[in-house]
């Protein structure tokens, strides 16, 4: 993508407000690289030759050629796709700039923007797994605990299922003997109620056999049997 070599000593780098020709402009867009080998030092200079339609079609053939030669991948996160990527759009920078430069400059508003986007994302990427692997081990920190809170828990659970289990049979017991106290009082009451009709009805026989003899002159009996006849009454109703 850069094809000029010059060699020279020291210089600045012109700012873009200095710009007054192309190869200032190209210069400041695309700034030369420098190194130093043995020989002395080197500059790399950003070509101000014009492209032509098969300088273009070249181009997309290198593109295509490096991204396999150094197995770029198709898709998702790949900085070789990346690089190679960055290298033809300055190289496109070069050729429209070249053609005219308030086109170019405006591709280099829209890199320089592109290039923010992204650092912005990788930030945000790198500040959300620094947050993720946080709040991971603060998870696990607090896991032990947890285990062990739940295992008391399950322990309370089971103690109080234990113990409504025996409040349930105590209170079966106490409704099973209430029911037979009952049984047998209902049994004890009946009992005495027929037994008491039972002794009414004796007695009623037994007056009913004294009336007779109360009219033919039984005073004195039938003087000491009133009493009885209306205790008899009362316990019979």
């Amino acid at each position: 993508l850069f094809v000029s070599f010059e060699k020279g000593e020291d210089t600045n780098h012109p700012s873009l407000e200095g710009v007054r020709n192309m190869e200032g402009m190209i210069n400041s867009m695309l700034p030369p690289r420098e190194w130093t080998q043995e020989t002395g030092r080197w500059m790399q200079y950003t070509s101000k030759k014009a492209a032509t339609r098969m300088d273009v079609i070249s181009l997309q053939e290198e593109l295509d050629k490096r991204l396999s030669d150094r197995q770029a991948r198709e898709s998702g996160i790949c900085p070789v796709r990346e690089d190679l990527y960055a290298q033809t759009f300055d190289e496109l920078i070069r050729q429209i700039t070249l053609d005219g430069p308030e086109k170019g400059l405006l591709l280099l508003r829209i890199r320089d923007e592109i290039r923010m986007t992204i650092d912005a994302y990788k930030t945000l990427y790198d500040s959300s797994v620094t947050f993720g692997v946080r709040k991971q081990l603060q998870s696990e920190e607090g896991v032990d605990q947890i285990e062990e809170r739940i295992a008391q828990i399950e322990q309370e659970n089971t103690q109080l299922q234990a113990k409504v289990l025996e409040l349930r049979n105590g209170l079966e017991i106490i409704e099973k003997r209430e029911n037979e106290h009952k049984a047998l009082e209902d049994k004890k009451r009946k009992e005495e109620i027929d037994f008491l009709k039972y002794q009414g009805q004796h007695l009623d026989a037994f007056l009913r056999q004294l009336g007779p003899q109360a009219n033919t002159g039984g005073g004195p009996g039938v003087g000491h049997g009133l009493p009885g006849i209306g205790v008899t009454s009362a316990v019979s109703k």
